[in-house]
């Protein structure tokens, strides 16, 4: 009897010292960071939609059990290049990281700045907010099939907005190579200044989201023809895809967070940890959805090939409208 009590003492002993041991291995392998915040630097105006979503991260990340916190930093300024430029150039310690969407390939075909995503090492993709194909409430067509077969009778007299050399203007240039229509397109510095020209019927086109356009979609001041995405919006369910309509083609906004090359792999993998303990949080999948976006969670590795195949894209019509030269 004594020597089976004895035998389950020493099980125990042993249960406790193995548990110890594991708790041990699992805070050395947390990396030493020279910070106990991270800042992401996200290259926009505060109020932007990449700083509103990111703040939504940074909001429940700080609410986890994390052994560092973030802290998103705005640094405008040159179209988003100039924190572009900060953040290639940090530290590859861990305590900077990068808030990054497509607009870092327009740039580099534009000759504006000389690297994109391999600039720097991939952390994670983070949200998708895919765009919808808007038109002016006044537009003589009220679906993309009819406003199709409206550019194709009338070439180059659909009018739609765009800010030349941007993600916005990528939009039409992949959505003319895939449908054959022939649009007139008039530049716009910005977002606003897009969304007040659709408004007004200065032009018929313009790429909007559900966060920005919602209440213009519902009003019908604004007539939804087709989603960029593989499926419907749930907040906009009569608003087809795309694809739905026979057109081999998604675009959306992808934000995703990238690190200074040469971070190392265990703080590579730790920030990614982190940030997929974030995104499978249900206010944060809330949270987004009520801003339009969604959630759309790559590894390192996976973000990595993905944004490799994104480039590739952008690149094939740079050079086919003359835009980008090998």
């Amino acid at each position: 009897m004594l020597k089976s009590k004895l035998s389950i003492l020493g099980a125990l002993a042993a249960s406790v010292m193995m548990a110890s041991s594991v708790a041990q291995a699992g805070s050395h392998s947390v990396p030493k960071l020279p910070c106990e915040t991270a800042q992401l630097i996200v290259p926009w105006k505060p109020g932007g939609g990449t700083q509103v979503l990111y703040a939504l991260v940074e909001k429940t990340i700080s609410e986890m059990d994390t052994p560092y916190n973030l802290k998103v930093v705005t640094v405008p300024g040159q179209g988003g290049n100039k924190g572009a430029k900060q953040a290639a150039k940090a530290k590859p310690d861990g305590c900077t990281l990068f808030a990054i969407h497509q607009s870092a390939i327009t740039s580099f075909l534009n000759g504006r700045i000389d690297f994109h995503y391999n600039g720097f090492d991939a952390v994670a993709n983070v949200t998708i907010t895919p765009d919808i194909i808007g038109a002016a409430g006044t537009a003589p067509f009220n679906s993309i099939e009819e406003m199709i077969s409206y550019a194709k009778a009338n070439p180059g007299q659909v009018t739609a907005g765009a800010t030349f050399g941007s993600t916005s203007h990528f939009i039409w240039l992949l959505l003319q190579k895939a449908t054959g229509a022939k649009l007139k397109l008039v530049p716009y510095d910005g977002t606003a200044e897009r969304m007040n020209a659709l408004l007004s019927g200065a032009i018929t086109l313009g790429a909007v989201n559900v966060a920005s356009g919602k209440k213009h979609l519902e009003a019908g001041t604004i007539k939804a023809l087709a989603i960029a995405n593989d499926s419907r919006d749930p907040q906009l369910p009569n608003t087809p895809t795309l694809k739905e309509r026979g057109i081999d083609m998604s675009f959306a906004l992808e934000r995703g967070v990238m690190a200074p090359k040469g971070t190392p792999k265990e703080i590579i993998d730790m920030w990614s940890g982190i940030i997929k303990q974030a995104v499978d949080n249900p206010s944060l999948q809330k949270a987004m959805a009520a801003k339009g976006t969604g959630l759309r969670y790559q590894g390192p590795e996976e973000f990595t090939a993905y944004s490799q195949d994104l480039y590739k894209a952008y690149e094939a019509v740079a050079i086919e409208i003359g835009m980008y030269k090998k």
